[in-house]
């Protein structure tokens, strides 16, 4: 038997007697070595505060986002022209997130090694033209995009658009986006989260993963919903709502 194993004994013996109301003069245990987590590092019930967790963790639907393109007022009239810059960007029909929208507008995404004709352009415009794509898309573009949150651009890859009134090259501005979850204040807060956090997510099924990594965004005009690219969710074999579980902090989370 070897020195720990003896420790070990000793201690459950003094344990024991000190139970019967014994006092055993000259010996203490060692102290307790904790046990460890079960939960991983998953956040509790207490410090998420609310009973999902206490059931494994809050579900949230997926959003599963093919490539697309956000425009800025510049580049739009660059590629559909004077007259539908005047009218602005046709609804299709509407997103998930309020105020968010498909339009009926389409471009063309060349690369060095080829081009995707037909990818959406999504309203309303923004302050700055942002490509999301992605790994797959950027083989077949011959780019390699960073993975990054949504409005980092600078250093990102360079992409041309074509629209039918010309066309727009871009130094940067394609990205792969990185996952995240859109929810309300109220929720982030029963959930023990802040906007900027990073958690971890688990996709359950024939190919369940859990996702690292995912960013929280808080706003109260925000409708709960977890968005990955088409490869991420072809990878799980995820679909538009089917649903997910935040099972706790990612290591990078602030």
């Amino acid at each position: 038997m070897d020195y720990s194993s003896i420790e070990d004994l000793i201690a459950k013996c003094v344990r024991e007697l000190e139970a019967r109301g014994l006092a055993v003069p000259g010996v203490k245990p060692p102290p307790s070595v904790p046990a460890p987590d079960p939960s991983g590092g998953r956040l509790s019930a207490q410090e998420g505060g609310s009973p999902e967790w206490r059931a494994g963790g809050p579900m949230v639907p997926v959003g599963v986002s093919n490539r697309h393109v956000h425009l800025c007022a510049r580049d739009f009239e660059a590629l559909f022209g004077a007259e539908s810059a005047k009218s602005g960007l046709a609804r299709l029909r509407d997103l998930s997130q309020p105020g968010q929208f498909v339009a009926k507008e389409m471009v063309a995404l060349v690369g060095p090694k080829g081009d995707i004709p037909g990818v959406r352009v999504l309203g309303p415009l923004r302050s700055r033209t942002q490509v999301e794509i992605s790994r797959t898309d950027g083989f077949a573009l011959g780019i390699s995009p960073p993975v990054r949150d949504s409005g980092d651009l600078d250093g990102s890859a360079p992409i041309t658009l074509v629209g039918p009134a010309g066309a727009v090259n871009l130094k940067e501005g394609a990205i792969i986006a990185t996952r995240h979850i859109h929810m309300r204040p109220q929720e982030a807060s029963s959930w023990g989260l802040r906007d900027g956090d990073r958690v971890e997510v688990e996709a359950a099924g024939a190919r369940g993963l859990v996702f690292r990594g995912v960013l929280v965004r808080v706003r109260e005009d925000f409708q709960l919903e977890m968005h990955v690219d088409t490869d991420e969710a072809n990878a799980a074999l995820l679909r538009n709502g089917d649903m997910v579980r935040v099972v706790g902090r990612s290591s990078a989370s602030r």
